[in-house]
């Protein structure tokens, strides 16, 4: 959520149009991103592996950000960090994990905002934050804790 926050507060302070670009985990499912868009209620486009991404024609990315953009002087982005293989292909390269490396949408898609704008006529201050680590470093909370007991009852005990 501080990183959504974050990105809300880039794309305000950059009027007009400023837009924040989030990229959350998730390589083969938006899970993460997804809840974390519902939690904030300040997301204007989320994109997930599941879904196919369009940047082009009526219901595409680039179009919808320029009606949120012209209601609201501003846009906050989420991209699960597998989407989009679709449009930038599928990397050959693995990580040392043993993983394939995923395409940068989110780095991708500022570039191409920034170009759509342009094309506009229009300014646009596009900011993109990746804080991949800063979610897995939380520290546990109560919920946490059951909720892992939990599992690992059911774990052992059926």
């Amino acid at each position: 959520q501080k990183a959504i926050r974050s990105a809300q507060v880039e794309a305000k302070c950059n009027l007009p149009n400023g837009i924040g670009i989030v990229k959350l985990m998730g390589r083969h499912a938006g899970f993460i991103a997804v809840h974390s868009t519902l939690c904030s209620g300040e997301v204007d486009l989320c994109l997930v592996p599941e879904v196919p991404v369009v940047t082009e024609g009526h219901k595409g990315c680039l179009p919808h950000l320029e009606r949120v953009i012209e209601k609201k002087g501003h846009a906050v982005i989420v991209v699960a960090e597998g989407a989009g293989e679709e449009i930038l292909g599928q990397s050959a390269t693995f990580d040392a994990g043993g993983n394939r490396k995923l395409p940068e949408l989110g780095l991708w898609l500022k570039d191409e905002i920034g170009k759509h704008f342009k094309r506009q006529g229009k300014p646009a201050t596009v900011k993109y934050i990746d804080p991949s680590y800063m979610i897995r470093s939380v520290a546990a909370n109560a919920n946490d804790a059951i909720y892992c007991e939990l599992l690992a009852q059911n774990a052992v005990h059926g």
